[in-house]
């Protein structure tokens, strides 16, 4: 595989972007935290081995929702830092597990985060998706809360998300944080 190269997505890159997106989530639209993201509009990097696309993240600044009694507001997060100086990541995909494209995207937005003096990067993944978690807490992520039933809230609103992956029932959100060391 070649080296990696990852940048901003460009509107050249929309086809690549709405296909990634569906193949991987069902369609351009994300269901978390009780609401549905169309990821194809948000900030994307695309990951690239020479000219081919080998994976994608979209993230945006964003408030946390209240949540399950750990905050008393969406405004400030434990920290009492403000909640609109995080980016969220909303979506991450690569076609080509186990070879480097997610870390570099990771890597790539932590260091945007750490140009732009943003302290904190957050996700949200599902109880199920075993190989995400282990990938997120290696890469330094935090998990800091489980939101129960929120997957199967979010399949009202979203039906074709799936009701079992690898044989595990997919119900719950998990939340996790990466504190961004400054420059």
């Amino acid at each position: 595989m070649s080296p990696l190269d990852v940048r901003p997505a460009g509107s050249p890159d929309a086809e690549f972007i709405r296909s990634c997106l569906t193949e991987h989530f069902t369609s351009t639209f994300v269901a978390l935290h009780d609401e549905l993201i169309d990821a194809s509009a948000l900030p994307n990097l695309i990951a690239w081995s020479g000219t081919t696309p080998a994976g994608l993240l979209s993230y945006r600044s964003a408030l946390r929702p209240a949540s399950a009694g750990n905050r008393d507001s969406a405004s400030d997060d434990r920290a009492g830092r403000p909640a609109a100086t995080e980016w969220e990541i909303v979506a991450i995909a690569t076609d080509l597990p186990g070879r480097g494209v997610g870390t570099a995207l990771i890597d790539a937005l932590r260091d945007r985060a750490r140009a732009a003096r943003v302290p904190l990067l957050w996700l949200v993944t599902t109880n199920n998706n075993t190989n995400a978690l282990r990938f997120y807490q290696r890469k330094g992520f935090d998990l800091v809360r489980i939101d129960r039933g929120a997957v199967d809230r979010a399949r009202l609103r979203k039906p074709s998300m799936p009701t079992h992956v690898d044989g595990i029932p997919m119900r719950h959100e998990i939340e996790l944080e990466m504190v961004v060391d400054p420059v």
